[in-house]
């Protein structure tokens, strides 16, 4: 005949084993997981870049024209009360979201119209927030992206 006091719980040795075990674990695969943030980051960025270049072609086919780079990106959202006021500007703006996003760092992208690299120039300056760099740091360019 068993009693409730019978049963058996782990003892303190079981228990920090298994405490050893899961800190080895978490050593060993932590960094490979947190090495991957930038990676993403990236990845993010250049999907916002193509995104916004979407919408930036959109804009041109409505207008005729790309927004200068007095304009900005915020032609995007709200009709430009600078430089030339497009016609044909589509009521409620070109982004589904109704704002410019911010790069994955907290950053603005860089528009600049006419571009060195064609028609607009699209850009980030990466974790960094500095021209140029490399790695994690490097710029991410719409001229770039494939």
């Amino acid at each position: 005949m068993t009693h409730i006091y019978d049963k058996r719980g782990f003892t303190l040795i079981e228990i920090m084993v298994v405490i050893v075990i899961l800190a080895l674990l978490a050593a060993l695969v932590g960094p490979k997981l947190m090495g991957r943030t930038d990676d993403a980051k990236i990845t993010d960025a250049r999907v916002q870049i193509k995104n916004i270049e979407t919408a930036l072609k959109l804009y041109k086919l409505d207008t005729g024209n790309y927004p200068s780079t007095e304009q900005g990106l915020t032609s995007l959202v709200t009709i430009p009360t600078v430089g030339v006021i497009p016609k044909g500007y589509k009521e409620g703006g070109y982004l589904e979201s109704k704002k410019i996003p911010k790069d994955p760092w907290g950053n603005d992208y860089l528009y600049i119209s006419p571009g060195e690299h064609g028609d607009y120039d699209l850009f980030s300056y990466g974790s960094d927030g500095a021209k140029g760099g490399e790695g994690k740091n490097a710029d991410i360019t719409s001229w770039d992206i494939k």
